[in-house]
């Protein structure tokens, strides 16, 4: 059986079963090529708030069932993405334009955040707390209810079920908006195994659509928690609208994230890691490495060995080719790279790698010599661009990476014990010492600060069970307390 054969989703949303999209479909496209690979249905706003009130309804079944039960479909999940991971690797190399090796972490990462999901619903989710009278008192975490889960195209599949997989397994029910282009890799796909581990019709909601099925599934009363995954200024709005309707909203957005290269480092390892920072999935990564800050010493060789990493990668079509490097993920991202290194280039830096594309294939870029005051600096490209700066001393390194608005995740090359002093200088959510800045575990908290996210966090079970429970007091008398009224 294929889990994926279009004769079940085909024109389809996936709520308390496969049914038509009340918007119509729209194609799911190769971002290599553009060619149509199927038609997956659209919801609309009704379709959503119907589909909201039967997750609720589902919702206290599910979060009555046994522990061990609910353990027993995250663990099938987990199963299932190994047996069927060809065919869903297809998908994600042909929808969002990922090379095989990145199709391939997105499946370790999917079996992952299944079994660390499984253990949840027998991990202790309470606290016995000291009262001054005469009764117990507890705490106990408890299911929040609905919770809805936005995510994004670059990594559909990952930055879905990071969310969904805990959510379902603290006994909550879940609307799912993947992004239109990777509704299948990062929708049907969750559906379908879920539906194959046995999760119960109703508790589970897959809902392609545009800004309305969006605001939809944050605004429907039903749901409690929102789970965001996506940029800096679609954050924002998500959040405004929470927090007008006195929802929580746990947000992980962009990063314009910094490599630090200290003087001695292997620059060999250092141009490698830099790279792979940088370049993987075309930079379409929150965690990508957008700034490379480098001691003045080994500058100019470093820039050097970046663009010769740059220069030897191997772009054109991952599901044809064996390439590093796929397309960018629509025409509309393209442009926006390009304008922001064809002006960091007008306005002076030297583009020492790459600065060109063929259609949809964006070339490794290296830029040096930049203004701080530059966007291809201070923004979040999204793209395939490794600019560098050099530094003097440590307090210039800190003040450089900290002087962005963003905190998500920072990367320090070189001696442990320099690098751990200026680890505790700098401010974000995620410091990697001797890596670079891409790196995600299902068993450790991921998020950033400032202009990265709102300082919640995924994975483990802390994080997960803050994220996705809601904290109940509960007290017990041996008998009713006298009152005095």
């Amino acid at each position: 059986m294929n889990l994926l054969d279009p004769g079940r989703w085909a024109g389809n949303i996936h709520s308390g079963g496969w049914i038509p999209g009340a918007a119509g479909d729209q194609p799911a496209l190769e971002a290599a090529t553009g060619a149509e690979l199927g038609r997956i249905g659209v919801a609309d706003a009704d379709q959503v708030r119907a589909a909201a009130t039967a997750a609720a309804r589902a919702q206290g079944a599910w979060a009555a069932a046994k522990p061990a039960d609910r353990a027993a479909v995250l663990r099938r999940a987990g199963d299932l993405f190994a047996e069927y991971a060809g065919e869903i690797e297809e998908w994600l190399v042909r929808e969002s334009g990922g090379t095989r090796l990145k199709a391939g972490r997105e499946l370790a990462a999917a079996r992952a955040e299944c079994y660390e999901a499984a253990g949840l619903p027998t991990h202790p989710s309470g606290e016995v707390l000291a009262t001054d009278s005469d009764r117990w008192s507890f705490s106990r975490r408890r299911p929040a209810g609905v919770v809805s889960v936005i995510a994004p195209f670059n990594f559909p599949l990952t930055l879905s079920i990071r969310s969904v997989a805990p959510a379902l397994a603290l006994g909550n029910s879940v609307l799912l908006k993947p992004d239109p282009r990777t509704s299948v890799s990062g929708g049907v796909v969750l559906a379908r195994i879920f539906e194959e581990a046995g999760l119960p019709e109703g508790v589970l909601h897959v809902l392609t659509g545009g800004a309305d099925v969006g605001e939809a599934v944050v605004s429907a009363p039903e749901v409690a928690v929102i789970s965001f995954t996506g940029s800096t200024a679609a954050g924002r709005r998500v959040g405004e609208a929470a927090s007008r309707l006195l929802k929580r909203a746990h947000l992980e957005l962009g990063g314009n994230n910094a490599l630090i290269v200290l003087p001695g480092a292997d620059l060999d390892r250092a141009a490698s890691a830099g790279a792979f920072g940088s370049f993987l999935h075309q930079g379409q990564i929150c965690m990508a490495t957008g700034r490379h800050i480098v001691h003045r010493d080994i500058y100019d060789e470093y820039v050097a060995k970046l663009a010769a990493k740059a220069d030897a990668l191997r772009v054109g079509d991952p599901f044809t080719d064996d390439v590093d490097l796929g397309p960018i993920i629509d025409e509309r991202q393209l442009k926006s790279i390009d304008a922001i290194v064809r002006d960091a280039v007008d306005a002076g830096a030297r583009v020492c790698a790459g600065g060109t594309n063929d259609g949809q294939y964006y070339r490794p870029t290296v830029l040096a010599d930049l203004d701080l005051s530059m966007s291809a600096w201070t923004d979040e490209i999204f793209g395939p661009v490794a600019p560098v700066v050099p530094f003097d001393d440590l307090d210039e390194a800190a003040a450089l990476v900290n002087a962005s608005e963003y905190g998500l995740s920072v990367g320090i090359l070189g001696e442990v014990g320099l690098a751990m002093q200026l680890a505790d200088r700098i401010d974000c959510g995620k410091l990697h010492i001797n890596e670079q800045t891409v790196g995600d575990e299902a068993y450790a908290p991921m998020g950033g600060t400032g202009a990265s996210g709102t300082g919640s966090r995924f994975g483990g079970p802390a994080a997960n069970f803050e994220a996705f429970t809601e904290t109940q007091w509960v007290t017990v008398r041996s008998e009713i307390t006298p009152y005095p009224f």
